[in-house]
């Protein structure tokens, strides 16, 4: 079976200053993989080297097994960065923004049937089609969230890598990211998430993975199924840590 996403002894720096120490990390067709860990731990520097916003200084980072330096098939990749205004204050529809989500398989071509049925769905998929035609500036924060989610989606992507998406979200929005995440899997689209908590998200979450100061510190596989496992993820002191650690929790 094809790896989707594999990282393997990768290193990054940021100004200079190491942030992935050697991170050894897979992500298969249909899996959902959560990077979990306290504020500097990796996890963001992460995602951003697998879609080549940060470079790697060392170790093998693959695509649908080719090298991120060469991979080019972006269509293939839906992105959702860290929660942001999803028109950085550029008078916009939700439409507009959610299609521009096809860009990347039209290259600048005008949008067809089947672009404009892709947006459609990516609408209904997160709750919007209602919204359509209204100003992203008109939206609340977790609203927004979902504008993101949905021009991520009409893509058709195969893996969907988001950055801390349920940070600052509403629950009603974090339900529909859930439900969200539930359909695209289904569809054996493979999921890398940030997040801070499992939350709603974790009966669909795979495997957790523990990154603490650049490392992977452990690793948690079906962390939905595990018996009094919580959804928080700062991770014990040292000397908590066991030969089999189960997901510890807190709130950061």
């Amino acid at each position: 079976m094809e790896t989707v996403i594999s990282l393997a002894k990768v290193t990054a720096e940021l100004g200079g200053r190491p942030v992935l120490r050697g991170i050894d990390l897979a992500v298969r067709p249909g899996e959902a993989v959560a990077l979990l860990g306290a504020n500097g731990s990796g996890k963001s520097t992460a995602v951003r080297a697998v879609v080549g916003q940060v470079p790697v200084t060392g170790g093998e980072l693959t695509l649908f097994g080719s090298p991120v330096r060469r991979f080019r098939d972006w269509a293939r990749v839906g992105y959702v960065p860290q929660r942001s205004t999803a028109a950085a204050g550029v008078p916009a529809t939700v439409r507009e923004v959610v299609s521009a989500g096809r860009l990347a398989r039209r290259r600048l071509r005008p949008l067809g049937r089947a672009d404009r049925a892709a947006v459609d769905r990516a609408l209904g998929l997160v709750g919007l089609a209602d919204r359509a035609a209204e100003s992203v500036n008109d939206l609340s924060g977790g609203q927004h969230q979902r504008v993101l989610i949905a021009r991520a989606l009409t893509g058709e992507p195969d893996v969907l890598i988001m950055d801390e998406p349920l940070a600052g979200v509403d629950l009603d929005s974090q339900q529909v990211l859930a439900d969200t995440l539930r359909e695209a899997l289904g569809r054996d689209v493979s999921v890398l998430l940030v997040l801070h908590e499992l939350g709603p998200l974790q009966p669909l979450i795979d495997r957790a993975v523990v990154l603490a100061d650049g490392r992977v510190e452990r690793t948690v596989e079906r962390p939905g199924r595990l018996p009094g496992t919580q959804t928080a993820c700062h991770p014990p002191a040292a000397d908590e840590l066991s030969a089999t650690p189960t997901l510890r929790t807190g709130i950061l």
